[in-house]
């Protein structure tokens, strides 16, 4: 579940001694039991190049190189961090070499914290694409470089998420299309990067997504050699071919860090870390083994491989992150701040668990010896963390690109099984609602979704067409109407009769008796779901 971190206080940081930061040079200082890198860093040679580089890169995939380079792997695989919009990660990090902490942070049977620290080493370059976007191609295009993986969200890889298809008109795509040297997109620094590669005759790359998409090794090869037949045939023929986009999928829990975290991880490291990293001490990443340079051997850090991720990933999305959409909305209306606030509500930890047993588990593939009855407690209890903070607002950014894949296709599976989704038009409709922007309290909070203007145009249409129609459910159909027909988000759903009279039916609720109402009265038409 990635989560961009927040930007380190600039007055914060400048109060810290130069000679009390975390540096390679003041390794020997760490409090004991801090991890530290073994290896031999000076021999570390750059082999991943990572885009997007935020708090859940470095909370999964450097931690687990950094496992595989501390258990005798080849020193080849040292990373590269390219962050594409802003500079605080690089500013933040620079001044200690690259090094970080990683605080895995659970709570102890009394509820208390408790947290493991680790310095981690491999990340040994930081750049910015939009100071420097040449830089970033020729590490894309250097013989060294063998794999380049991505955590830039949903929203950054500028496509249609109710079709996949590239979107040729999005602003980035536009730019990068006329502007070899410069892009500003991650598909545009793949297709030009890959570009210069061919043209130095040097060999074929692995681009690794590890964004929360639904095939997303597939859906990046097809966005990218959409991208690359626009410049030239014989190269997206060369990337077709040569080179490898195996799907993946990640699950581990990484909120933002806060000053109240620096400060915390500081006084147990004995340094200051300018940007730690908090994650939950759980981490599932199943890869397809399809590598067109090599690898790493990540399965010392716990990463598995395999020759089919889908079943992991259509498993991961739709439990783990339809149920965290489904909370982050409807708590963030009811004023629930975290998701242990939010899951210690009896009402709402009693709908999550019947949305995960009686309407999302039975569109899940088969995954033999998965006891899902165990999965889905503990993932429950995963949300429970009190020592992670997880902030409800964050998981509910950018609603437009998640809703497709973590709850319309578990959606879209029920009705074609003719199937009820009682639970699943309630997380629907309380994304729609949230979409309001207050709460039930009358607090207002914003709305960040790349299609904020569009969304914002279609629910004053929606307001309008409720007001009109008149009080009462026949306002709540209208209004559902109107805002299901976004066909950039739900495609051919809102034409479904079915589908629209539920989220009408759990809109009104959601109106008429609040969060906690229509938890209620959910419950009691889902089967197996009364107290």
């Amino acid at each position: 579940m990635e989560l961009v971190a927040r930007q380190p206080d600039p007055a914060q940081q400048g109060a810290v001694r130069p000679d009390a930061r975390l540096h390679p040079s003041r390794l020997a200082r760490l409090a004991p039991g801090v991890a530290r890198p073994a290896y031999d860093r000076a021999a570390l040679r750059t082999g991943i190049v990572h885009l997007g580089l935020g708090a859940f890169a470095r909370g999964h995939l450097a931690a687990v190189n950094e496992a595989a380079l501390h258990a005798g792997g080849e020193l080849a695989w040292g990373l590269c961090g390219v962050s594409l919009r802003q500079a605080d990660t690089r500013d933040a990090l620079t001044p200690q070499d690259g090094l970080y902490t990683l605080a895995l942070r659970s709570a102890d049977a009394q509820g208390q914290p408790r947290q493991q620290l680790a310095v981690i080493g491999c990340l040994l370059e930081t750049l910015v694409a939009p100071e420097d976007p040449q830089a970033v191609l020729a590490r894309i295009a250097a013989a060294d470089t063998r794999i380049v993986s991505l955590t830039v969200t949903e929203k950054g890889y500028c496509h249609d998420p109710a079709s996949g298809a590239l979107n040729l008109h999005h602003p980035d795509i536009v730019h990068d299309l006329g502007q070899p040297a410069a892009p500003r997109s991650a598909v545009g620094f793949l297709a030009w990067g890959l570009q210069r590669r061919r043209a130095a005759g040097l060999g074929p790359l692995t681009l690794l997504s590890l964004d929360n998409l639904p095939a997303n090794g597939r859906l990046l090869r097809r966005l990218v050699l959409a991208f690359a037949a626009q410049v030239d045939a014989g190269l997206a023929d060369w990337i077709g071919q040569a080179c490898t986009f195996p799907c993946s999928m990640v699950d581990r829990i990484v909120p933002r860090t806060t000053d109240e975290d620096r400060g915390a991880v500081a006084q147990a490291l004995g340094l200051a870390d300018a940007w730690p990293v908090l994650a939950e001490p759980y981490l599932e990443w199943v890869v397809e083994d399809e590598f067109a340079a090599g690898r790493p051997d990540w399965s010392v850090g716990g990463a598995r491989f395999a020759a089919d991720a889908a079943p992991f990933e259509t498993l991961k999305l739709r439990m783990v992150n339809g149920a965290h959409s489904a909370l982050a909305y409807l708590s963030v209306m009811a004023g629930w701040a975290t998701v242990d606030q939010a899951v210690a509500q009896p009402t709402l930890r009693r709908y999550l668990a019947g949305l995960m047993r009686a309407e999302i588990a039975p569109t899940l593939p088969a995954l033999p010896g998965l006891d899902l009855a165990h999965y889905q407690e503990r993932l429950l209890q995963r949300y429970a963390n009190p020592a992670l903070k997880h902030q409800t607002g964050q998981i509910a950014m950018d609603g437009s690109q998640k809703m497709p894949q973590r709850l319309l296709a578990t959606v879209r599976d029920r009705l074609a099984a003719d199937q009820p989704i009682t639970g699943l038009a309630l997380a629907v409709a309380g994304w729609l609602h949230f979409l309001r922007g207050v709460d039930q309290a009358g607090r207002r909070y914003p709305i960040d979704d790349p299609l904020a203007g569009v969304l914002a145009a279609r629910l004053d249409r929606a307001e309008q067409a409720a007001r009109e129609t008149g009080p009462g459910p026949a306002a709540a159909s209208a209004w559902t109407a109107r805002m299901t027909g976004l066909a950039a988000v739900f495609g051919d759903l809102g034409e479904d009769a079915r589908f629209v009279r539920a989220v009408a039916q759990a809109a009104q609720s959601l109106r008429t008796l609040g969060v906690a109402g229509a938890l209620e009265a959910t419950l009691a038409a889902m089967p197996g779901t009364q107290a």
